[in-house]
């Protein structure tokens, strides 16, 4: 009976090792996704008065969990009957985040009148009585969640497609794991970024030198750290997306990786630029066709 206790315990250790193991590899995989993540739901409280932020994040972050549940026995039933569905579901995913790095750029380059009137409408319906502002508040909510849904989806097909093959427990768990640890993480961190300017607000009024200074840098750190996530969270998207293309086309995937690892650090960064270059272009081609649709439907 010992032995065949020590013998459980060891089969135990060794599925968590794996499970612990398979979720470190699965985060890093679908760490890419967080920076868009985070900036584009810290900008969906944009404009949204100040002790209305938290529960608005809190909604989004209770939304986010059920489309968690949702995706995730999505996966699973998919991993079990649908093996082959996997690479596939993978490349629409990248090709999909490549398309919206690409439709950002380009909106934001050629569209930029459109653009700087987007930025300024936050604020002008907050200031605005004739706005229902808990109407307009449920709406960026409700855009906010189907934004999350679409990245949620990419993180766990990104995420099924590390834990193929393996048994289902190991499946479900890792799963799981990375739902919850991205959820928690990212609304976490996007609660701490929308009060860090109510943080500097209220040191930059204390009484203390060093607070009010403190206070200062972090007002003025706040919109720094806005333009980085969206600048890290675009370059993400075709890093992510593009890595994944290229590895679903297993010829050109060998070739990046070979070269890759012969030439070092150079080689390194090269694969990146590689997986970047092909994510660029892709994005630019579905945009292409997605813009062409949309006419021929409106002459239709």
């Amino acid at each position: 009976m010992a032995a065949s206790l020590f013998l459980l315990l060891d089969d135990i250790a060794t599925v968590l090792d794996d499970v612990s193991i398979l979720t470190k590899v699965a985060a890093k995989k679908t760490a890419g996704v967080l920076g868009d993540d985070l900036a584009l739901n810290a900008q969906q409280v944009a404009g949204v008065k100040a002790d209305r932020e938290l529960p608005v994040v809190w909604a989004v972050c209770k939304g986010s969990f059920v489309n968690k549940a949702i995706l995730v026995p999505a996966a699973l039933l998919i991993g079990s009957f649908l093996p082959w569905a996997i690479t596939p579901l993978l490349m629409v995913g990248g090709a999909f985040l490549c398309f919206e790095g690409v439709e950002k750029l380009a909106h934001k380059f050629l569209h930029k009148d459109d653009h700087a009137d987007e930025a300024a409408s936050p604020a002008q319906g907050t200031a605005d009585p004739a706005v229902d502002v808990a109407a307009a508040e449920k709406a960026k909510v409700k855009g906010a969640i189907r934004t999350d849904f679409i990245l949620s989806a990419e993180i766990i097909v990104i995420t099924l497609g590390t834990v193929a093959g393996q048994p289902f427990g190991t499946q479900l768990s890792v799963l799981v794991g990375i739902a919850l640890l991205m959820t928690v993480g990212v609304y976490g961190l996007v609660a701490g970024i929308v009060k860090l300017d109510d943080a500097g607000l209220y040191l930059s009024q204390r009484a203390g030198a060093a607070s009010q200074a403190l206070g200062r840098g972090i007002l003025a750190f706040a919109p720094w750290l806005m333009r980085a996530l969206s600048v890290a969270g675009t370059a993400a998207m075709f890093l992510v997306g593009g890595g994944i293309l290229v590895h679903g086309v297993p010829a050109l995937g060998h070739a990046v990786e070979a070269w890759a690892a012969a030439n070092d650090t150079l080689g390194t960064v090269g694969g990146m630029l590689a997986n970047a270059g092909v994510g660029i272009v892709v994005g630019a081609l579905v945009l292409a066709v997605v813009e062409v649709a949309k006419k021929v439907l409106k002459r239709g």
